[in-house]
Order: structure tokens, then C-alpha cells, then sequence
């Protein structure tokens, strides 16, 4: 090493010292990157799986509680209703005859229980992985598979053409202002979510409903389906059925200019 004229050494470089602490400096903030990655993803995760396959387990989770709340509110609603039919009875004053005919008003309204001869549709979706199972049917898109608001719709009218004096979808009756309304492959009936397979049941003549669903074009057009892709669809008959009556509101809800009362 070389020396200066007065034989001292040089200063020694500071260059490997500032290395020395930029690498000190630069672990401690990919530690305290980490760290707080680390908390980030705790504070999200509030206890949940975040690697969960399931995308949506905080929803699923509500939907079947919400729903299980509303059946539960259905029933505390219609055993407040029978009390209150129970007090109109003793109090209205009515004779027999004016009694019968609003007893007979609840039945054509759907608000009560209705016993008969039934047939029962069943619906469901094709099996996982179906393929065609015709030769030359091009093979089939995930819409193809499912079942839509349109087929249980064409099953729900060709009842009612049929002459069906009550209709039950699920364990839910049917009265005029009812609509059958899905999201996807899911049944949103008056308040409560569904998944196949659906039942649909009717009361009524046997033979005239049959005959009914036999001529409805929108069936025929889901039989395609059922031959081509393998959706389920079943028909059966019962001598007697007793069909729940309608438990929800019938009060009518409706759409009014803003600054009317």
C-alpha cells in the first residue's frame, strides 16, 4: 500500500460502510412490509377463511339465514292471522249462508287450505358434466343445463289452462298476484330463495291437467332439452293432496307520482 510523503496511511473509503447500512436499511423495510401485509390480511380476514373456495361465504351465509327468518315470520304471521279470523268469526254477526260464501271467497282467493286430486311436476338441472346424449346435438352451453324462469312459468300456466283450482310451487301456494321470478338457476318466490329441484303441484282434474301440460308448446320445447341434455322433468299423480293456503300479504303495493299522497 502506498503512503503519503509524511509515512502516514490514507483514511480508510467510507463506501463500504454506506453499503453496510443501505442493506441494513433496506431488510428493515421489507420486514416492516411484510408486517404490515401480514396485519392487512388479518384485519380483512376478521376470522374468515380468505382462501375459502367459496367466493362469497359471508353471502351464502346470510341468504340461508334471511330465509330461514322469513319462513319463520310466514308462521308467526298466519297464527296471528287464524286468531284474528278466530275473533272476526265470533264477532262479525254473519249468518250461516254469508259465512259459507266468504269461506268460499278464501278458497278461490287461495288463502285456504284446498284438498283434491293432484299431479306434481317435477324440474331439475341436467347432471354435472352432461353431454348429449343424441347423436349429431352440438354439445351443450352452460345455459343449456339449468333451469330458467321460463320453463317453470310454461309448467305454472299450463296448470292453471288445465283447470288447477290451487297451485303450489315448493311449499309455497300460488294465488293471483304471485310471480315465479329466478335469478340464474335460483327461485325467488314471494320472499324466499329456492334451488333444484323444483316441485310444482296442482289440484285439480287429473287427465284435464295432464292433457294440458301434453299441449303447452313451451314444454315440448323443454323436452328437447330433457332428451338432448338429460334435465330432469317428472310427472306424477296423487288421489289426495291438501294444498297450504297462502300465508303472505295481500295488501297491493303500487308505483305513484312523486308529490301525490
Amino acid at each position: 500500500m502506498a503512503t503519503d510523503p509524511g509515512g502516514s496511511a490514507p483514511a480508510p473509503s467510507s463506501r463500504p460502510v454506506s453499503r453496510t447500512v443501505a442493506l441494513r436499511l433496506a431488510s428493515a423495510g421489507v420486514f416492516a412490509l411484510a408486517g404490515l401485509i401480514f396485519w392487512m390480511s388479518f384485519d380483512t380476514a376478521k376470522g374468515v377463511d380468505i382462501r375459502s373456495d367459496d367466493p362469497l361465504p359471508k353471502l351464502s351465509d346470510t341468504i340461508r339465514t334471511k330465509n330461514a327468518r322469513n319462513e319463520q315470520l310466514e308462521d308467526q304471521l298466519t297464527g296471528v292471522r287464524d286468531d284474528v279470523d278466530a275473533l272476526t268469526r265470533q264477532g262479525s254477526g254473519l249468518g250461516a249462508a254469508e259465512q259459507a260464501r266468504i269461506d268460499a271467497l278464501r278458497k278461490d282467493a287461495g288463502t285456504a287450505p284446498l284438498t283434491g286430486p293432484s299431479v306434481e311436476v317435477t324440474l331439475n338441472d341436467a347432471p354435472q358434466g352432461a353431454t348429449p346424449l343424441i347423436p349429431g346435438v352440438p354439445d351443450p352451453q352452460p345455459n343449456d343445463l339449468v333451469i330458467h324462469q321460463q320453463d317453470l312459468q310454461a309448467v305454472v300456466n299450463a296448470l292453471w289452462e288445465g283447470g288447477a283450482r290451487g297451485i303450489r310451487v315448493m311449499d309455497q301456494r300460488l294465488i293471483s298476484t304471485s310471480a315465479v321470478r329466478c335469478v340464474g338457476n335460483t327461485l325467488i318466490l314471494q320472499g324466499r330463495v329456492y334451488s333444484p329441484p323444483y316441485r310444482i303441484t296442482a289440484v285439480g282434474d287429473q287427465a284435464k291437467l295432464r292433457q294440458a301440460l301434453d299441449r303447452s308448446p313451451a314444454i315440448q320445447n323443454y323436452l328437447q332439452y330433457v332428451a338432448a341434455y338429460g334435465l330432469g322433468w317428472k310427472v306424477g299423480t296423487a288421489r289426495s293432496t291438501t294444498l297450504p293456503g297462502y300465508t303472505g300479504s295481500t295488501s297491493l303495493h303500487y308505483a305513484q307520482p312523486v308529490g301525490r299522497p
